[in-house]
């Protein structure tokens, strides 16, 4: 085993991971931000929060398309061409005083997002050891706990204390120099020839693909209704100087759970998805019922961050492995459902916020939480295979 971990090609993998740290920092930043972002921009919380739907829809639109367009193309060019789009987006974001000017930056970082998630996954597959794919994937996959443990955290902290402008502008200069490291440390891969392409249709209805799809969705959806109004919901427990020290609290046991998934997903990968789901919903229910008691909101945020640490490895590998040689459409995929859901999120959570206020977003998660449930228990085996254990 050591001889195997050693060979592990870390530089790279920590590259992918950089990429998604900028991605999901990219993506989640606003939510700690709202209030300055609605206040620079002349608009309301609630329509702030569509920076984060805008970047989702950009995401899911391009995902499935970019993946069937360019999967011949060689895949390190492919991975800069993403990583180029965060620099310029966020830039565009940091210098513009007009709302319309920064929600089309906005989408133009969602559709490098829904790239860049649908060749991650496969990168750090090809990139492994044999027998460690799990591992290496649960590596590329550390930047989005890191991204919330770290850096949601410190933007925050950052645009509270210098503005939210300055925030996006480091990640356009983080961006940059992680091109550098991509070309430096990545290896490049060729795409996939002609003939081994199968259709989205033949993927779709895969045995097993289509549960994967449906807990992502309700999972995914339940977390984006809790996490991109998080300031508002922190607000009516009358924590509003607390949301970073929640953040950081989230974030801290999501870099834990990515731990454990890496080192018990290749076995336990039907078992830690049960135990995500399970201890997501308690954390909600502890959310719907607290009077506001900053213990239980901090222990909710610790169980959450538990549960959703390690769920986009999670989810990416069930889905790789129901689908087989298919996995990269697969990917793209999971990637459009995962963006679907964090699109739903913003506006359906914006839609709650105004309507029901921000104690109707824990009964709706708690709703989503069950449907991931039940969608769970179909989560079999793939017939013949074997491959979701």
């Amino acid at each position: 085993m050591t001889t195997q971990v050693e060979r592990m090609p870390l530089a790279g993998l920590c590259a992918l991971a950089v990429a998604g740290f900028v991605t999901i920092l990219t993506e989640a930043l606003p939510a700690g931000l709202l209030p300055q972002i609605g206040g620079a921009l002349g608009v309301s919380e609630a329509m702030a929060g569509q920076w984060i739907s805008i970047y989702a829809l950009g995401s899911l639109l391009a995902a499935i398309p970019l993946t069937a367009a360019t999967r011949s193309w060689r895949r390190r060019p492919l991975l800069l061409g993403a990583i180029i789009g965060f620099a310029i987006a966020n830039l565009i974001t940091a210098l513009t005083a007009s709302f319309i000017v920064a929600m089309t930056a906005r989408f133009v970082g969602g559709v490098s997002a829904g790239l860049l998630w649908a060749l991650l996954a496969g990168y750090a597959v090809r990139m492994a050891p044999p027998g460690l794919a799990g591992r290496a994937m649960a590596i590329a996959m550390a930047g989005t706990p890191l991204a919330l443990s770290i850096g949601i955290p410190a933007g925050t902290f950052i645009g509270n204390l210098a503005g939210w402008r300055l925030t996006f502008g480091l990640l356009s200069v983080i961006a940059l120099l992680l091109a550098g490291w991509t070309i430096a440390k990545v290896p490049d891969f060729s795409g996939e020839p002609e003939a081994q392409r199968p259709s989205l249709a033949q993927v779709f209805v895969v045995p097993g693909v289509r549960p994967v799809l449906a807990v992502t969705l309700c999972f995914v959806l339940a977390h984006n209704l809790l996490y991109t109004y998080i300031a508002p919901l922190l607000v009516g427990y009358r924590m509003t100087g607390q949301i970073d020290s929640v953040l950081l609290v989230f974030g801290g046991s999501a870099l834990v759970s990515i731990g454990l998934t890496g080192a018990l997903i290749d076995k336990w990968l039907r078992p830690l998805t049960f135990t995500g789901i399970g201890l997501f919903l308690v954390a909600v229910l502890i959310l719907a019922v607290t009077t506001g008691a900053p213990l239980a909101i901090y222990g909710a945020a610790l169980i959450w961050g538990l549960a959703f640490g390690g769920s986009a490895t999670l989810f990416q590998t069930a889905s790789a492995r129901a689908a087989g040689p298919a996995a990269d459409v697969a990917q793209a995929i999971i990637v459009t459902a995962w963006n679907i859901a964090i699109f739903s999120g913003a506006v359906m959570g914006g839609v709650i916020l105004e309507t029901a206020g921000a104690g109707g977003l824990s009964w709706a998660g708690i709703a989503l939480l069950v449907g991931a449930a039940g969608s769970s228990l179909c989560m079999g085996r793939p017939a013949g295979a074997g491959r979701m254990m």
